[in-house]
């Protein structure tokens, strides 16, 4: 029973990160300038919340990882995938933080071992079943400084709408990525 209602859970994700990606189209261009790197689909992160987001503020440990790849760069050909991990123990922390949006800092490790320190400005949005956060920003340093940024995640909304509404927890979201790095 367990291993169906994950199943049947998983192809949800994917429907509405499908639907989602159909409905917003594909990231643009963070610029008019020259795309370092894109990064697209099955690009992924999976946010865990320790213990679950409920309705009630609480101190919270986010687990963030991301997996960028495959990823095309015609600056640096040899960059063809990345990852990023964060872990904050974050006080106060409930559902209604996942609407939010603010400043966020991340660094990727490319598969060449160099990184690159992102600062960037996060918006969240629900877009039909979609939960779309957008990281707008530049590369503050390493491979790529100076260039600017667009990350979008898509997850599904029917992760957090319940949560919201005081109707159950939050102990993970599974969303899709795409990234574009673009020189001015």
């Amino acid at each position: 029973m367990a291993k169906s209602l994950r199943t049947a859970a998983a192809m949800l994700m994917t429907t509405v990160c499908t639907v989602a990606l159909l409905v917003l189209g594909p990231a643009g261009t963070a610029s008019a300038g020259v795309l370092d790197v894109t990064c697209t689909p099955p690009s992924s992160e999976n946010a865990t919340f320790t213990p679950p987001l409920t309705m009630t503020p609480q101190t919270v440990t986010v687990v963030s990882t991301v997996q960028y790849g495959p990823c095309v760069s015609l600056s640096h050909p040899a960059v063809t995938s990345g990852s990023s991990t964060r872990t904050n123990v974050v006080p106060g922390r409930s559902c209604l933080d996942l609407l939010a949006g603010g400043p966020s800092t991340f660094t990727i490790t490319w598969n060449t071992g160099q990184t690159s320190t992102i600062s960037a400005n996060r918006t969240t949005t629900i877009v039909g079943a979609a939960l779309v956060v957008t990281h707008t920003g530049t590369v503050t340093s390493g491979l790529f400084t100076g260039s600017t940024v667009l990350q979008t995640t898509t997850g599904p909304a029917t992760a957090v709408l319940p949560c919201t509404a005081g109707l159950g927890t939050v102990a993970g979201i599974y969303s899709l990525v795409t990234l574009e790095i673009t020189s001015l």
